[in-house]
């Protein structure tokens, strides 16, 4: 699934990086330590994080992550939102809660993949 497919289901706002929307996503990953994103997160997945600081852009480009989605309506920092364009990693909001979003986003990717284990 596109990047792009994941913005549009989800009503996400597109904050950084637009022209990187036909990444592919693979997956999802739930976290706001640092250290836990770039040890467990994988290639092609997006992020989902109440983070809002530049070093979030920092570890999804280390990591080559599809995106970023913040949550409960929070904004980038304006450093953030320019170092994400610099280097083309995009930044989604999101007024969900993560559990929320993180739910319909394995959804999502679940259904594109053929659907829902167990269903």
């Amino acid at each position: 699934m596109k990047l792009s497919e994941l913005v549009k289901e989800l009503g996400l706002k597109v904050r950084a990086a637009s022209e990187n929307m036909e990444v592919e996503v693979t997956g999802g990953y739930v976290g706001d330590l640092l250290s836990d994103v770039m040890g467990n997160a994988r290639e092609g997945q997006v992020w989902i994080t109440r983070q809002t600081h530049q070093n979030i852009v920092a570890v999804a480009n280390l990591k080559e992550l599809a995106g970023i989605i913040l949550v409960n309506g929070c904004e980038p920092a304006p450093e953030t939102v320019d170092k994400a364009k610099e280097v083309g990693v995009p930044i989604l909001v999101s007024d969900l809660k993560a559990f929320e979003l993180a739910g319909k986003v394995y959804v999502i990717i679940a259904k594109a993949k053929g659907g829902i284990p167990g269903e």
